[in-house]
Order: C-alpha cells, then sequence, then structure tokens
C-alpha cells in the first residue's frame, strides 16, 4: 500500500484516554486523487454520519474514503471513535482502519476495501446487487460476527459495546467474510463501574 505522509494532526482524544492511537495521516491531495475529487461515481454507500467513496491508491492498494462532517457533532464524534478504537484493535471480523485525513474542513477516514459491500445490500439490494447466500455462508457470516463481537466484549485489551449492530454495518469481503464496522455509537464498557443505562442507541 502507498506510504501515507505523515502530517501532525489535531487528535482530540478526550473521550478515549489511554488508548494508543495505531494509525497513520493522509494528505486530502492524496485522498482527492484517489477518489476523482470524491466523484459521485466512486459513491459505493452511506455511513451512518457520512458517504463512503471507492479509491485507489498510487500503488493499486483499493480502498474505502468515509467522509464526515465536521460542523456535526456526531461527524466529530463518530471521527474520534473510528480512530480511538479500532486504530488499536486488530481482528479477522474488524473492518481495518489504514489511515485518516484531518485538513481544512475533512475529516475522513480510510479503510481496506470489502469488495461485497455490506450485508444489507447482500440481503435486501436491488436484484441486481443481491447475493444468493446458501446456507453454509449465512453461517459463516453469522459465526464471524459473533467472533467479532465477542472480541470486543471479552477478548480486547478495551471492552467495546458496539451499540449498532445491523446488516448495514456487517461489511464482506471478496470471499464473503464478515467485518463489523462503523464504531461511531460505541464506547468503552468500563468493568469497575456497575450501571443500567436507559439511553437509547443505535441507527435505522
Amino acid at each position: 500500500m502507498a506510504r501515507p505522509e505523515r502530517r501532525r494532526s489535531d487528535r482530540q482524544i478526550d473521550d478515549h484516554t489511554g488508548l494508543d492511537l495505531q494509525t497513520s495521516s493522509f494528505t486530502l491531495k492524496q485522498i482527492k486523487a484517489a477518489t476523482n475529487n470524491f466523484d459521485p461515481v466512486n459513491k459505493i454507500g452511506e455511513g451512518g454520519f457520512g458517504p463512503v467513496y471507492k479509491g485507489l491508491l498510487s500503488d493499486g492498494t483499493i480502498i474505502a474514503v468515509k467522509q464526515l462532517s465536521s460542523k456535526s457533532r456526531q461527524g466529530n464524534r463518530e471521527f474520534l471513535n473510528e480512530i480511538g478504537i479500532i486504530s488499536c484493535l486488530q481482528h479477522p471480523n474488524l473492518v481495518k482502519i489504514y489511515g485518516c485525513c484531518i485538513e481544512k474542513d475533512q475529516l475522513l477516514l480510510i479503510y481496506e476495501y470489502m469488495e461485497n459491500n455490506s450485508l444489507a445490500r447482500a440481503l435486501f439490494g436491488h436484484e441486481q446487487s443481491q447475493l444468493k447466500l446458501d446456507w453454509p455462508t449465512r453461517h459463516k457470516i453469522c459465526l464471524g460476527v459473533a467472533k467479532g463481537l465477542a472480541f470486543l466484549h471479552e477478548e480486547s485489551r478495551f471492552k467495546i459495546v458496539h451499540r449498532d449492530i445491523k446488516p448495514t454495518n456487517v461489511l464482506l469481503d471478496r470471499d464473503l467474510n464478515p467485518k463489523i464496522s462503523d464504531f461511531g455509537l460505541a464506547k468503552l464498557d468500563e468493568e469497575e463501574k456497575t450501571h443500567i443505562s436507559t439511553r437509547i442507541a443505535g441507527t435505522i
């Protein structure tokens, strides 16, 4: 993959104190070149808080770029969550983040590209975009999502509650392996604190 240009970014991580950020910074010039200046033709989806574009780096690596609103509270929160949470977690069933771009009014997150889009599109999309998923494949997808959640809840250094698991947020790679995405509503599960939350979280 093309080496991202290292730049000093203003990482506001007060909500995730203690998380070690393991990601790189891309320049806006790199991302504009990769997405052909965010050409609508390259738009492959709409995340919880912004559009997602397909991009091609100079070395031929295909990427997915999520464009968040720097002026909205939700956009800023998702950016901080994704950088603070995904960047320090590695698991086969979690989407991999390559880096970010904080430049001018742009908040951009750069991920590995998932060839088969989302589980929602595979199951409920237009007829031409639906995939014929046999029962063994469906079982593999369910098991993969369960493994990803088990890692978040029990096996990772930081216990994470995703709070927005749904078919739209389960992405499928070339071999239909599932990867959990969209950590904009996720939060750390502080085990030492026992509490009951009545707040409703999630997206439709």
